[in-house]
C-alpha cells in the first residue's frame, strides 16, 4: 500500500470520506446560497414593486446562488492543513494567467458551439433569436462563472487536492473527482448514460488542466464557457435544466448524434466524442512538452520523509567511560 498512499494524507482524504465531506460542504453551500437568493429576491421585488422576478433575474439567481458554495469551500482554508491548497488558486506563469483564461474560454465555447452547430446542421434543433442586452449579457456571464467556478472549487480544487494529498498516483485524483462530478448530476432532469459519460469526461478534461497545466483558472473558464454557450447564448438545456432567459430560444428538438431532448447537448454521443478528442489533444501536448503533474503536497511530503528518516536513524553509541583504575594509574 505504501506505493499508493502518501505520508501527507489524512484519514479524511480517503476517497469515501472525502466524497462525503465534499457532498456535505456542497449542501451547506446550497443552504447559504438559498439564503442569499431569498434576501436578494425580496429586495429586488420590493424595489421594483413587482410580485415576481423577471425571467432575466430568475435566470441570474439560478446561477448566482452558487456563491454559497464558494463561501463553504473557501472556509475550509481556516484549517491549517488545507492552506497549501491556496497555491492552486493563485496566479502563476504556467497556468493561472490571462493566456489560459482565453484558452479555457475558447475550449468551452468551441466544443459546445461545435456540438450545437452539428445539431443544427443535422436539423436536430431549430433556434430563433430572442433578445440581446449587453449589460444583461455581461451580468449573466458573471453569474454563470459563479456557478461553474463553484463546481470547479468543489471538485477540481478541494476534492482533487484532498485526493492528491492521500494518493501518490495523480490519475487516481483525476478519475475519482470526475466520478463524483458525474454522480452530482444524476438527479438532473433527463439524465442518461450518455449524459453521465459526458459529465465525467468534462471532469477529466478540467482535471487534466489542473494537474498537468497548473490551470484551475483555465478549468473554471472551460466550464463557464461551456455552460454559458448552451444555456444563455443558445437557450438549450444545461444538464437538463432550461432557464427562462436566453439570447436564442429553442423552437424544436429531436434526438440525434449531437443532441438529446432531455439532457441537451450533454446527453449526446457527439459531445462525448468531441470531449474525448479534446482530452487526447491535451494528452498529446503533455507528452510532447514533457509536462509533469503539479504537486501541491511535494514539499510537505519531503519534510515528513526527512522527519521519519531522522527518527529512524539510530543514535551514535556513547564513548565508554574510563575505569577508575585506569584513571588512578594515569
Amino acid at each position: 500500500m505504501k506505493e499508493y498512499l502518501r505520508k501527507t494524507g489524512k484519514i479524511t482524504d480517503i476517497f469515501p470520506i472525502a466524497y462525503l465531506i465534499t457532498f456535505v460542504l456542497i449542501l451547506c453551500g446550497q443552504l447559504i446560497g438559498m439564503v442569499v437568493q431569498l434576501l436578494l429576491s425580496v429586495t429586488i421585488v420590493a424595489v421594483s414593486h413587482s410580485e415576481t422576478l423577471s425571467p432575466f433575474m430568475t435566470t441570474f439567481m439560478k446561477y448566482f446562488n452558487f456563491c454559497g458554495i464558494w463561501i463553504a469551500f473557501l472556509l475550509t482554508l481556516l484549517f491549517r492543513a488545507n492552506r497549501p491548497m491556496t497555491r492552486s488558486l493563485q496566479p502563476n506563469k504556467r497556468g493561472n494567467n490571462l493566456r489560459w483564461i482565453l484558452i479555457g474560454t475558447l475550449i468551452g465555447f468551441g466544443t459546445n458551439g461545435l456540438c450545437a452547430l452539428f445539431a443544427w446542421l443535422s436539423k436536430d434543433i431549430a433556434l430563433h433569436f430572442e433578445t440581446f442586452h449587453l449589460l444583461k449579457f455581461i451580468a449573466l456571464l458573471f453569474a454563470v462563472f459563479v456557478q461553474s467556478a463553484a463546481e470547479e472549487l468543489a471538485c477540481r480544487w478541494y476534492l482533487y487536492e484532498k485526493l492528491r494529498r492521500r494518493y501518490r498516483n495523480p490519475i487516481i485524483a483525476i478519475v475519482l473527482n470526475a466520478l463524483l462530478f458525474g454522480i452530482l448530476h444524476v438527479a438532473n432532469p433527463g439524465f442518461s448514460i450518455w449524459g453521465g459519460i459526458q459529465v465525467v469526461l468534462m471532469g477529466i478534461l478540467c482535471s487534466i488542466l489542473v494537474c498537468y497545466y497548473d490551470s484551475l483558472w483555465g478549468a473554471m473558464m472551460v466550464h463557464t464557457a461551456w455552460n454559458f454557450t448552451q444555456s444563455i447564448l443558445l437557450g438549450l438545456p444545461n444538464s437538463g435544466i432550461v432557464l427562462p432567459y436566453s439570447n436564442f430560444r429553442l423552437d424544436a428538438a429531436s434526438s440525434g448524434f449531437f443532441f438529446d431532448p432531455g439532457f441537451g447537448i450533454e446527453g449526446s454521443p457527439g459531445a462525448s466524442l468531441l470531449l474525448i478528442t479534446t482530452i487526447c489533444i491535451l494528452i498529446f501536448f503533455i507528452y510532447r512538452n514533457k509536462l509533469q503533474a503539479v504537486d501541491t503536497w511535494a514539499e510537505t511530503e519531503a519534510l515528513l520523509e526527512a522527519e521519519s528518516a531522522s527518527v529512524a536513524q539510530p543514535a551514535a553509541p556513547a564513548a565508554p567511560a574510563e575505569s577508575a583504575s585506569s584513571e588512578k594509574n594515569a
